[in-house]
């Protein structure tokens, strides 16, 4: 508990393991607030990161909170620059394994070109918390104009690649599941992928965490006031998420991604900006999954491989609890 005290222990803690992974010329300042410069507009957001377990295939908590904050400022048509970085300890947690978790987040973040520049730590009384909770707030200049207010009729809807392996391999790793082919989180930080393929006529984008594609496309949908039709077969999948949603009556539309990102562009650019995810890694199975309609303003359907059209709700409830 005296980690958290503000005393000698909470210097040491910050200076061995925080400072000495994530120090830079805008953390080094070690002031109560830190000084960066720069001009713009300015993007803001703010996430906690709660998930069990924090270690999973494909990432861990900590990764899981850098990717998840700067994907929220690069779909939003920001250049991610700065992260702060809230930790919050229960009683007893290993400093061996904090130790590996902050150095997963200053490598993920030095990998998406970001600075962590202000934090704050608190420990609390065993059975307050599960292990450790953080929070990430990301700043960024906003560099491109995208959003819903931009969405028309006829435009196309592109997915970065399959859905659903997040939260499929979370569950896999709580419960204790094993599948023949094993679901690895695609947690990844996305602002290099849309660097790749932004142009003009790149309307909106979205990273569909929790509430998955189905729940995102909604948002959308009743943003813009325009229908939604997604093709069932063109929907990418990986072979483990299929059989996972087959054996567990999961419904793939629904479960959360963390390296995925929804766009809708227009007819003129649509196969431009397809084949240009698909020369990044993040974006090989990227696919045209549906078009954006007049009919039934607010809705989201889907077209079966027979043809019918069912109607793509909101999540409802819980699907998976606590997967970021």
């Amino acid at each position: 508990m005296a980690h958290g005290s503000g005393g000698r222990l909470s210097h040491k803690l910050v200076q061995e393991i925080f400072q000495k992974h994530l120090g830079n010329e805008y953390l080094n300042q070690m002031n109560d607030a830190t000084i960066v410069r720069g001009s713009g507009k300015l993007a803001v957001t703010t996430d906690s990161f709660v998930i069990s377990p924090i270690f999973f295939r494909g990432g861990d908590i900590g990764k899981l909170s850098v990717c998840g904050t700067i994907n929220d400022l690069a779909v939003s048509g920001a250049e991610p620059r700065y992260l702060t970085l809230g930790v919050i300890l229960e009683e007893g947690f290993l400093l061996e394994e904090l130790e590996i978790l902050v150095k997963s987040i200053a490598e993920t973040a030095q990998s998406a070109g970001v600075h962590i520049v202000c934090g704050d730590t608190k420990v609390v009384e065993r059975g307050s918390a599960d292990k450790i909770f953080i929070n990430t707030t990301g700043i960024g200049w906003l560099e491109r104009e995208v959003g819903p207010q931009y969405i028309q009729p006829g435009d196309y809807v592109l997915i970065s690649g399959t859905i659903g392996d997040h939260g499929i391999a979370i569950m896999s790793e709580r419960e204790g599941v094993e599948f023949e082919t094993p679901v690895i989180s695609d947690c990844a930080p996305l602002n290099h992928l849309i660097d790749q393929f932004y142009m003009p006529g790149v309307r909106c984008m979205r990273d569909p965490t929790r509430g998955g594609v189905g729940t995102t496309l909604n948002e959308l949908a009743r943003q813009a006031q325009v229908g939604i039709l997604i093709e069932e077969e063109k929907l990418p999948q990986s072979e483990g998420v299929k059989g996972a949603c087959g054996m567990l009556g999961l419904d793939s539309l629904y479960l959360a991604n963390e390296g995925k990102l929804i766009a809708i562009v227009s007819l003129e650019v649509v196969n431009e900006v397809l084949k240009l995810m698909q020369m990044h890694p993040l974006g090989k199975d990227a696919a045209i999954i549906g078009r954006v309609t007049e009919a039934e303003p607010g809705l989201v359907l889907l077209e079966t491989p027979l043809g019918g059209k069912r109607i793509v709700g909101m999540l409802e409830g819980e699907h998976l609890p606590r997967i970021c």
